[in-house]
């Protein structure tokens, strides 16, 4: 009888250990999509589609940008504000960064207002309850191999990374800089309001070992992940992307956030939402939670 019930009692601690392990890892590692991707940029139906697709929130987009001076954003009236915040609620879906895509194909540096689509930004972080920004460096041109360029970038980057410090906030860049190369940068920035918002694609496409970057990045300097490759195949058949061990690598670092799915749409089915996206958030999840 005594025997039986250390038996008993070994199991249900280790199905009491599984079990934490598993909401843990819930907490430190969560999945979302991009709604600009999945042809929901600030419509309220992003919400109920990232429920659908087993997601833990998304990250939100400021809308188009193009030649104006201003993003094409609902998010500046309190009434749209309001109906987000209750719909994610409801649902149960976190917005997990907000993003500024439209400077993929828009130079921050030949932006006068600057200073006024940053501040936006955080204005709709703070109104979203979100802390973490995506800004993209795209648009800028060949700014690594021009001084001036990239001192005026480095210039800018400090005045809206002090932005975001103050209000507790991090504006998370993507760069084609190797780690070392995004170390040197941030330190240049001086600013603790700028951190890297790593990005599988932007690695793979330099040849560059992701494991390698992160370990070499540390928890401290990444905010946020994009984790997908550019569009082929789904995650979980993309040998590029060695997720198994990436997910060690973040426990290694003892890193946590947000990693949204950006694209890894399957070729061949390129349009259809749902099975391109559900099977990479399905596919993290596996991986990580």
């Amino acid at each position: 009888m005594c025997k039986l019930r250390f038996l008993i009692t070994l199991v249900v601690l280790a199905v009491g250990a599984v079990i934490s392990e598993h909401t843990l890892a819930q907490h430190r590692y969560q999945v979302g999509i991009c709604d600009w991707m999945v042809l929901k940029r600030q419509k309220i139906g992003e919400f109920k589609l990232a429920k659908d697709l087993g997601c833990d929130g998304l990250e939100l987009d400021m809308g188009g940008l193009g030649n104006r001076n201003s993003f094409d954003s609902k998010l500046r009236d309190p009434k749209m504000v309001e109906l987000f915040n209750r719909t994610a609620d409801s649902l149960e879906i976190k917005v997990g960064a907000v993003a500024m895509s439209g400077f993929y194909g828009q130079s921050l540096v030949e932006k006068e207002s600057f200073r006024w689509l940053v501040r936006d930004c955080l204005n709709t972080l703070e109104a979203m309850g979100a802390t973490i920004a995506f800004l993209p460096l795209g648009g800028c041109g060949n700014w690594t191999d021009s001084i001036s360029l990239r001192q005026e970038i480095v210039w800018r980057l400090h005045e809206v990374g002090e932005m975001a410090k103050v209000r507790g906030m991090v504006i998370g860049i993507d760069t084609p800089l190797d780690a070392e190369g995004n170390i040197k940068l941030l330190d240049e920035i001086g600013s603790d309001g700028i951190k890297i918002f790593y990005k599988f694609q932007t690695a793979l496409e330099n040849k560059r070992d992701i494991p390698s970057e992160i370990i070499k990045l540390g928890n401290l300097r990444i905010c946020a992940i994009h984790a997908s490759n550019t569009d082929g195949v789904w995650l979980r058949y993309d040998k590029a992307v060695k997720m198994k061990k990436i997910k060690k690598t973040l426990d290694k670092i003892n890193w946590s956030g947000w990693l949204f799915v950006e694209r890894s749409r399957d070729i061949n089915q390129v349009h259809d939402v749902n099975k391109n996206y559900g099977e990479n958030v399905k596919y993290l999840k596996e991986i990580l939670q």
